[in-house]
This record gives structure tokens, C-alpha cells and sequence, in this order.
């Protein structure tokens, strides 16, 4: 049977009402390295941008790496940023073969380049794309290279953006030509921190439904830096190419993978060993009880949480529809595992920026799991 295309894609209104947000607690999400990264494949990744440009939903998209991992330990906003994403990518080899040593159900790396090259090669009617940053020049090639080429994406506007602050980059003129372009989705590229905090400042500004910082992906479209060849980025390589491109990196990785070496000894490798020498879960039947009182929200949880939390998905997403503090009861937990532990790290993310969110009732086993995991930060 012949595709049947989609209809064209109107230009999202410039006068219209900023999309609403609304958590997925659905998301099946894994913790690697204190962060929640969702369990997709680049094709599965796709859809969910398109889906959301097409329905207004709004759509924050990060793509943490090996160094945005490193950087979030220390750097609270920043990791709170990738907290309250609405899709969280793995975009480096070195998380997926992490994951997959932990028994983590990560199909594939899915980089931000990847996700680009394969929303350009879509064969629907293509979303506007707004690019914003990048070293002066490459923002205009690349949107000059996009529209040279029939495909899933648009190019509707460009700004180089420049190297100040923050502030400066967000003025009422920045954000109103950016909305009067009709994008559907706005590429930031302005640096990893700097760019999630320009997002996390004017996302309620911004009338495109799909958000994202997207590194180099600018430069790789403009042509200006190449990308590393397939067979590189599978071999978890691409590393090496970057530095033989822009050489000044070196030092980024070289501290980088110092500090993963530490992160491997004090962390996963107890994680990995955990796994392998923990005792099956207790027959405990789980409970989750929700109470309201004036000023919180109670989620109150039993037993033991290594496996499904299907039940806790629906006690969040009953809980995000109010106003309230959040607080967990954990006192009648006896252990938690993964799920578990990356669906928290969400709650926190959603909860902590509104209301807030507190943990109580912890267990030293629950407790040593999430610093295991790297997850601490959220108890």
C-alpha cells in the first residue's frame, strides 16, 4: 500500500498561546550516572518530536553525554535542566555500554546529530526549524544548506545569538523574531550549560512547541566541522575524530575520562556487583497510598520496588494535576531498583521547580541503592 503523506505543516501562530506542559511519569526511563535517560531507539525519538510539533505540546529535548554527566554532579540548575526534560537522549557510547553492563534496557546510543539527520531525511512535510547560536556564519550556512535540500526540515530563521550573557540573549526582540518565524522547533547552540539555561529562561516565551540545545549539530549542518565516520561512532571512537577536528577538546576528554575512571571505581562497578549478588525480591505485595492535606500531597509506598512501578506512574501523574508539595513516604519500603530509582529522579525534576518534593522514611538500603546510582541528590 502506497504512504499516504501527511498534511502540510502550517507554521505554528504567532500569536497564539504557549503550548502547556504536562509530565510523562509513562516514560520508560533508565538512571545512568545520576541522570534519567529515556530507553528509545533515534527512530522512536523522531516520532516523539514530530508528534509533539504537530499537536503544539510542548517538547524539551536534552542529550546528555558522558560530559554532561560529569558537569551535573556538580552543577545543580544544569542538572536540573535535563530533570525536567520531556526526552532525555543518550548521546554517547560510553553511557550505553555502561547501561548495558547494569542490565539496563538502552537500544541504542541516540545522539542529537542522529536525531537531526534523521528528522531531515523524513519523507513527511517538513517542521520549520529555527536555529539559534553557534560561531558567527554557521547558523546561516546551515540554514542555507537545510533549505538546498528537500527533506523533513525547514529552515524559517537563523541568529547567530553572539557570546554574551544570558540576559543578553534574551531579549524581547531575540524572542519575537524567533516567534514570528512560525518555527516549530528552536535549535540552540550555545554551549551545553549556557544553552539549557537559555531554554530554561525563555521556554515560556517561546511559542515553538519543540526545544532543544543541540551542540555541534549546527556546524555539522553548516558543513564547517565534519562528522566522525559511522564506524567511529559505533567503536564509541568519535572522541579521537572531534579532537583531530577541533584539537582543543583534548582537554575536555582527557578530564573527562578521568573522572569517569573514578566514577567507574566508586560507582558502577558497585552497582554491577550489586546487581549480580542481590537476593531475589521479597514476595511482599507492594502498596501505594495518596493523602492530601491542606498544604501536601503523601504518597506513601510498601514493599519492595525492583520491579514494576506502574502503580507509582499513576500516583505522580495523579499528583501533577494539583498544586501541592509532594512527599514521599518510603518508611515502608524494602528495596528499589532501576525503574524505581530513574522515575524519582523525574518526580524531582517536575515537582522540586513547583510545589517542591521531599523524600522521607529512607532506608539504609534504599539509600545505598541511590547512591549507587549516582541518584542521591534526589533524597
Amino acid at each position: 500500500m502506497d504512504k499516504v503523506a501527511e498534511a502540510p505543516l502550517a507554521p505554528v501562530s504567532t500569536g497564539g498561546a504557549v503550548p502547556e506542559r504536562r509530565p510523562d511519569f509513562d516514560r520508560a526511563v533508565v538512571p545512568i550516572l545520576g541522570l534519567p535517560f529515556d530507553a528509545i531507539t533515534v527512530d522512536q525519538a523522531v516520532q516523539h518530536i514530530r508528534s509533539a510539533a504537530i499537536a503544539g505540546r510542548r517538547c524539551l529535548v536534552s542529550t546528555p553525554n558522558l560530559n554532561f554527566a560529569i558537569a551535573a554532579r556538580k552543577d545543580q540548575a544544569f542538572r536540573d535542566s535535563i530533570l525536567r526534560s520531556d526526552l532525555s537522549l543518550v548521546d554517547g557510547m560510553p553511557l550505553v555500554w555502561i547501561a548495558r553492563w547494569l542490565g539496563l534496557p538502552v537500544p541504542e546510543r541516540v545522539s542529537g546529530a542522529d536525531v537531526f539527520e534523521a528528522l531531515q531525511a523524513h519523507e513527511d512535510p517538513p517542521l520549520h526549524i529555527y536555529l539559534f547560536g553557534a560561531p558567527p556564519g554557521a547558523a546561516a550556512a546551515a540554514c542555507e544548506r537545510i533549505n538546498a535540500r528537500a527533506g523533513g526540515l525547514r529552515c524559517v530563521g537563523h541568529d547567530a545569538g553572539g557570546f554574551g550573557s544570558i540576559e543578553s540573549l534574551s531579549t524581547d526582540e531575540h524572542i519575537a523574531r524567533i516567534n514570528r518565524s512560525g518555527a516549530h522547533f528552536v535549535v540552540v547552540a550555545l554551549g551545553a550549560a549556557k544553552g539549557q539555561a537559555w531554554i530554561e529562561r525563555n521556554a515560556s516565551r517561546l511559542h515553538a512547541p519543540v526545544l532543544s540545545h543541540l551542540g555541534a549539530v549546527v556546524n555539522f549542518a553548516a558543513g564547517s566541522l565534519a562528522r566522525a565516520p559511522r564506524w567511529m561512532r559505533r567503536a564509541g571512537l568519535e572522541w579521537a575524530w572531534r579532537v583531530k577536528e577541533e584539537p582543543g577538546l583534548w582537554r575536555r576528554y582527557a578530564s573527562d575520562g578521568l573522572k569517569l575512571g573514578s566514577l567507574l571505581v566508586d560507582h558502577v562497578i558497585p552497582d554491577r556487583f550489586a546487581v549480580r549478588i542481590r537476593p531475589k525480591p521479597t514476595t511482599t505485595p507492594t502498596g501505594v497510598a495518596v493523602s492530601t492535606t491542606d498544604d501536601a500531597t503523601t504518597i506513601a509506598l510498601r514493599g519492595s520496588w525492583r520491579g514494576d512501578v506502574t502503580a507509582v506512574r499513576r500516583a505522580l501523574t495523579e499528583c501533577a494535576e494539583g498544586e501541592n508539595r509532594v512527599v514521599f513516604d518510603l518508611r515502608g519500603v524494602s528495596d528499589v531498583g532501576a525503574p524505581f530509582v530513574a522515575l524519582l529522579m523525574l518526580a524531582n525534576g517536575w515537582f522540586r521547580g513547583r510545589a517542591g518534593m521531599t523524600v522521607v522514611g529512607v532506608s539504609q538500603a534504599v539509600l545505598c541503592e541511590f547512591r549507587r546510582k549516582m541518584a542521591d541528590h534526589v533524597l
